[in-house]
Parts: structure tokens; C-alpha cells; sequence
């Protein structure tokens, strides 16, 4: 359906505007003459208009943290009985960001022209996911915005925690990684062909992890700017590897299959998954198209495909667990609290249960694994220090030893 602004006179002869949707400009007229409104002017609303906001503001990005403020304050001022007018116009007003004062500008705009405030969000897909606009399409349809907004905020917390616990897990390997790598550029750029000139003026026959060294550090001499070419060159295809859709579907699948790494990543998703659609259910989104939603939640496109598949299944006819069982992702203890909850009539209520069972899964997860990539970096230092150590100090103790002979 297109979008439709519109000029009129209503029953008592006021000059009316708003939006609507409609597959026509007759249809929309049919519409406005339903409503008591004599149409004056009906113009079709353009994608450049839908997204002004886009290109002139994409340089300032909105965070999660944004987000999870917004709906806080929606909740709170929704909750205390403040006209939804009133509250977005007090939110636009006041927020920090500019991009996001002017995004809730334009929201206010579209709401006094006539429009839902669900459609209103949905004009600026790169600010409030289709989730978020679901949830509140429904909210506004039953009259439960209030809860709609607090069940957003609650969900949107959770998926904070979830990332900050991952990204402080990461700091550290991380950390070491990057330490080695700028260590090798240094060593073998500045510190070795020091030690190389000073074999050269003894004129001694070096062993082979010496000459290994010096040729590594030669090329590194005398082809950096090409490996940094390289390493550019490479990240550039890698970046544009990932955004295909071939490559983004590999990719998001070798996550899951990582060493060490694989299985924290897999068991994030899946209460991702969770946890989303127990929102969309409870929220009162139909079962095939909480699906089609949380697809796009769980921002991973292996994960896509595989809940696309369970609601192409559950649209032949099938059942929710028959359908999750047939992407072979849960656990069997899972798939039974699965079943029971769909037997029960009960399934927002377990699917919470196992996204709170994935997240201490997580959590527990996340928890040990500085414990277990503490022996691999420990390793790998010892490898990197015994081979320095092989190929500098050896040829030197050898010097020593045949300096003492004479």
C-alpha cells in the first residue's frame, strides 16, 4: 500500500491534512469521504519525503542506549497519563543526540497530520528497528502502549547486557593479539637488522633460526609498504565479501563454528531469538509473522534463514516444536520446554525460560573464558619469545664460545 498526504474540509467546514494508506489516489479519496472529509488535494507521498531525515543526519548514529532510553521515557510518561503528543514533543525537545531531536520532530509532525505513531517510527528504519515498530503497532491496536513500551525496554536492556558482557570478554584477547602484532612490526623492522650488522662485521656462519629472522626481517625492510597494501587490500575484500549475500551467509555461519568462540556466539543468538519472540507473542503479533520479525532481530543471516524456514513450515501446517525441531539449533531440554509451553498455551512464558537458560549459559561462558584463552596466549608469547631467543642470543653465545677458544 502507498502513502498518501491529503487536504480537506470536514462535515463542519474546517481545513483538515494528514497521511493515509492506501493502494490508490480513488481509494484514499473513498476513504476520506468515509471518514466526513471532503478531499481537496491528495498527493502521493514520495520515498525522498518518507527519508529527509536520512542523508542529511547519517553521520550520528543511533545507539542502543538511545533506544533503551526512548522507551523508558515512553513507558514512564505513557504510564503517568501525558497525551503521546505531548510526551514525543517533550522527548524531542530534551534528548542530547540532534539526529534523534529531529527524528521525534518529525514523528510529532506526521502524529498531528493524522498518522499512528507506529507508522510515524516506521518512516526511519535506520533509527527504530521493525521490531520495535511491531511491538507498538500492536500496543496501539489493543490499547496497550503503556505495556508495549515496557515489554520494549526490558528486551532492549537485556540485549545491552548481553553486549557489553561479550565485549568485555573480548578486551583482553583482543588486547594481546594487537600487542604481538605491533611487536612483531617492531622487532623485525628495528630490532633485528641491528642485531644483523652486528653479525655481519664477525663474519660467522649464523644457524638456521638466525638466517630464518633475517630473511623475515629483510622482507619486512624492504616490503612494508606493501604489506600494508596488502593487509588493506585484503580487509577491503573481506569487508566486501561480507556484505554479499553469499558471503554474509558464510560468514555469519563460521561464527557459530569458531574455536572457543563459536558456541558463546550460537547460544547469544538463540536467546536473542528467544527472548524477541516471546515479546512479539506476547505482545499479541501473530505466530508467522513474529517469525518473519525476529528474523531480522537476531541480525545474523545463517540465523535468517533458519527461522524463515520454521515459519514456512509452520505456515504448511505444522507445529511450533515440530518446526524447531527441524533447524536442529535447541537442546532437547529446550524443545521440551518448547512443546510444553505450546501445549499449555503458554509459549511467550517458556520461550523467557530458555532465553533466561541461554543467558547464564552465556554468562557462565563468558565468565571462563579468560580462563581458557589465557594458557593460548600464554603459549604464544612463550613461542614468540623462544624463537627470538633461538635466533639472536644463540648465534651470540656461539660468538662468545669461539672468542674464548682463542
Amino acid at each position: 500500500m502507498a502513502e498518501f498526504d491529503y487536504r480537506g474540509r470536514d462535515a463542519a467546514g474546517e481545513l483538515v491534512t494528514g497521511a493515509l494508506e492506501a493502494t490508490s489516489e480513488r481509494a484514499a479519496a473513498d476513504t476520506l469521504i468515509r471518514r466526513g472529509v471532503t478531499p481537496l488535494a491528495i498527493q502521493l507521498r514520495s520515498e525522498e519525503q518518507e527519508e529527509r531525515t536520512s542523508w542529511s543526519l547519517f553521520d550520528e548514529k543511533i545507539t542502543l542506549d538511545d533506544l533503551i532510553v526512548f522507551t523508558r521515557q515512553m513507558y514512564s510518561l505513557t504510564k503517568a497519563g501525558i497525551p503521546l503528543l505531548r510526551a514525543i514533543e517533550g522527548l524531542a525537545e530534551n534528548s542530547s543526540k540532534r539526529r534523534m531531536r529531529t527524528v521525534l520532530a518529525d514523528v510529532v509532525d506526521q502524529l498531528e497530520r493524522g498518522r499512528e505513531l507506529s507508522v510515524a517510527l516506521s518512516a526511519h528504519p535506520h533509527v527504530f528497528p521493525r521490531l520495535l515498530v511491531a511491538v507498538v503497532h500492536v500496543g496501539e491496536n489493543t490499547g496497550q502502549l503503556e505495556e508495549a513500551f515496557e515489554q520494549l525496554s526490558a528486551y532492549l536492556a537485556k540485549e545491552q547486557d548481553t553486549r557489553k558482557q561479550v565485549k568485555s570478554a573480548l578486551r583482553y584477547p583482543m588486547f594481546i593479539v594487537s600487542a604481538l602484532v605491533i611487536a612483531m612490526f617492531i622487532l623485525n623492522i628495528w630490532v633485528i637488522p641491528t642485531f644483523a650488522r652486528m653479525f655481519e662485521q664477525f663474519n660467522a656462519e649464523l644457524p638456521l633460526p638466525t638466517r630464518i629472522l633475517i630473511g623475515v626481517s629483510d622482507f619486512f625492510v624492504t616490503w612494508w609498504p606493501l604489506m600494508i597494501i596488502a593487509i588493506a587490500a585484503a580487509l577491503f575484500g573481506i569487508k566486501r565479501f561480507k556484505e554479499s549475500e553469499t558471503g554474509r551467509l558464510r560468514w555469519d555461519r563460521w561464527k557459530t563454528r569458531i574455536p572457543i568462540f563459536g558456541d558463546i556466539v550460537l547460544r547469544s543468538l538463540l536467546s536473542r531469538f528467544s527472548r524477541s519472540f516471546a515479546v512479539m507473542l506476547r505482545a499479541g503479533v501473530p505466530l508467522t509473522q513474529s517469525l518473519h520479525l525476529v528474523a531480522d532481530a537476531v541480525d545474523n543471516y545463517w540465523m535468517h534463514d533458519r527461522i524463515e524456514d520454521m515459519r514456512r513450515t509452520i505456515e504448511k501446517g505444522e507445529g511450533l516444536t515440530r518446526a524447531a525441531q527441524s533447524t536442529q539449533l535447541f537442546t532437547p531440554l529446550v524443545m521440551q520446554m518448547i512443546s510444553v509451553g505450546e501445549e499449555t498455551g503458554r509459549v511467550d512464558e517458556l520461550l523467557n525460560e530458555v532465553a533466561d537458560y541461554y543467558e547464564r549459559e552465556v554468562d557462565y561462558d563468558l565468565k571462563s573464558l579468560t580462563a581458557r584463552i589465557e594458557p593460548i596466549m600464554l603459549v604464544l608469547v612463550a613461542i614468540m619469545v623462544a624463537i627470538m631467543a633461538l635466533g639472536i642470543f644463540t648465534p651470540m653465545w656461539d660468538m662468545m664460545d669461539a672468542y674464548k677458544g682463542r
